[in-house]
Order: C-alpha cells, then structure tokens, then sequence
C-alpha cells in the first residue's frame, strides 16, 4: 500500500495533499478508485489537477497485464539456442539445446551418451566461446579424451587453450555432493558472471541414475524426495540462470521387452526433451560410430521420429573403446 505524499509525483502539493486528507484520501487506491468529478467538487481541487495525478499514479504504480505475443516475444529474446555440433541431432532437436531447458539421453552402455556430452562441450566453449560446467558422476570423463576433441577442431595451442579453460569440470559420485554442487552453481553464478568475458552457457551432467539409483528403493525411503530435489535444482537453474542443461540417463526393459528410461514415471516428467540413443547395426558392435537417435519427448518436434547420426561428427573417437568410453 502507497500512502500519498506531497512530492510523490507533480500535482501533489501541499495544498492537494491537505484537500485529499479532508475527504479521507490517504492512498494510491484510495485516489485511482475514487469518482473524479465528485472528488473535484468536494474537495475544490480542479479536475484537470486530478485526472492529472491519477494518471501519472496509475503508470507509476499499476500492473498493467501482458498478452501472449508480448510473453513470447520476450520468451524469444531470452532463448538462446547452441548447436550439438552434430547436423543430424541438431535437426531432431530443433536446430539444437534451448537454454531454459533440461534436455535427456538415455541409452544403454556404449550408446553414445558421453560422446555426444563431449561433443557438445566442446562445440560450446570452441565455436560459440561459451563457457561449460560439466559434471561427472559415472567416471567417464578423461582428460585426455577432451583435449583430443579439441586438437580435432584447431592446431593452434593458444586456441585449445581457451577452449579448455571455458570448460569447468567437477566429479561428484553421490547425490549429496551432487545437490551440494548444483547449490553451489546458483550461489556462484552471479559473481561467475560478473568475472568472465563468457557467461555460462551449458550445464551437462553425466550421469543422473549413477548417484539417483543407489538411493532409490525399499531401503532407503528419502531416495524419491532426493531425486525430487536435483529434479528442482536442475529445472530452476535451467530457467532462472537462462542456460541449457543436458544430463544422461539409463534404460531399462519394459514388459514387452523394449527398453525404456529409466528412473520412472516420476523422473519422466522433468526433461524438456528426450532422446533414445541406440547402435545402428543389429550386430552393436561397440567399435561403430553409427547410431539412432529417437526423439521420445519434445514440445516442438513430433515425437517418435529418429535421426541416423555418426559419433565421429561429435568429436574424436578412440580407436579401441570400452563400453564405457564409447559414451555409456
């Protein structure tokens, strides 16, 4: 509540102040939803004077309502979206990650999940001079895979350099110190802004059932509320920090023999957008690069349709890979 005041805005001088107090005016709301002409008459100050005040007030002090273009647009304008890197994962998401959202891969071992990871920070420190936060709860992060997939882009060292430094890399292996890593993000980010020459950009975690599964179950009855809980951080930070967070995810079989995400129902409802990674042989041989990818969840994009993709356009591939370092 706005009580009037001699000054609050040109009109409202002490002689109107002392007429506005005669007839019990004292607020904003007490002025805006009074009669005009009878207020003018009653208390002898002009109209003019008034219609004056009350206009000035009404856009000092009211909420005036937006329609839906108006929200888009501004939707728009905060929308970033980064390319993957990958042409053919770029078309199946719409051109790319949207900022503002949590996008999901889930797939079996050697699926390709932390290539693509990889892949995308990569391309979003290099190309877009963005800066990364990856995190790496499986131990499928080395080092010297990055470093390979930046040598892949440039030769110039001071290049690779950069890309690298834009690329913060923290290991977290259970879900307390992933909740602990995500708080600290928020509390950070602010002063991270302040002292960059790139904000950041993209969060990636890898993966979300390596510290979620060993707490869910009949022996630990706070395993749903802690999935829960990096369910709200992650989706908050992807909105209120404005950037695109990208997490992987295991699959499980259905009764039918199909495979499916996993984590359940509840899980189901948190990303944006899923993706099922799958070998593109029937042999799945952990040494192809060839994949499917099949669109499972989208707002933008018909689900169920699916790109034929190749790991090695994401990035470096080792020659030899485990199940593991193929990007389980």
């Amino acid at each position: 509540m706005v009580f009037l005041r001699e000054g609050l805005c040109p009109g409202l001088t002490s002689d109107v102040m002392r007429a506005l107090k005669a007839q019990h005016i004292r607020t904003v709301l007490d002025l805006v939803a009074s009669d005009i002409e009878e207020l003018a008459q009653q208390s002898s100050i002009s109209y003019k004077t008034l219609v004056a005040v009350r206009r000035v007030l009404l856009a000092q002090y009211s909420a005036f309502p937006s329609n839906g273009a108006d929200l888009y647009e501004e939707l728009m304008n905060s929308t970033a979206i980064l390319s993957t890197g990958n042409k053919n994962l770029d078309k199946l998401l719409d051109s790319g990650l949207y900022t503002g959202e949590l996008t999901e891969l889930t797939g079996g071992p050697g699926s390709g999940k932390t290539q693509i990871c990889l892949g995308v920070a990569v391309n979003v420190s290099y190309e877009l001079k963005q800066n990364v936060l990856y995190i790496d709860s499986s131990g499928g992060f080395t080092a010297s895979r990055l470093l390979q997939m930046v040598k892949s882009r440039t030769d110039c060292i001071e290049e690779q350099m950069d890309a690298l430094r834009r690329i913060e890399i923290v290991k977290v292996f259970d879900v307390f110190k992933m909740i602990d890593a995500l708080q600290d993000l928020r509390k950070n980010f602010p002063n991270e802004v302040a002292g960059a020459c790139a904000p950041l950009k993209v969060l990636i975690v890898d993966s979300i059932p390596a510290v979620i599964a060993p707490v869910l179950g009949s022996k630990h009855a706070e395993g749903l509320s802690l999935m829960t809980q990096i369910a709200r951080e992650l989706k908050s930070l992807a909105k209120d920090l404005s950037i695109a967070v990208l997490v992987t995810n295991h699959v499980t079989h259905d009764r039918s023999g199909g495979m499916k995400p996993a984590l359940g129902r509840s899980w189901s409802y948190v990303p944006n957008v899923r993706v099922l990674l799958q070998h593109k042989d029937e042999a799945r041989s952990v040494r192809s690069a060839k994949r499917i990818a099949t669109l499972l969840k989208s707002s933008r994009q018909p689900i169920r349709i699916s790109k034929d993709f190749d790991l090695e356009d994401c990035g470096f591939m080792e020659e030899h890979p485990t199940d593991t370092d193929a990007g389980s």
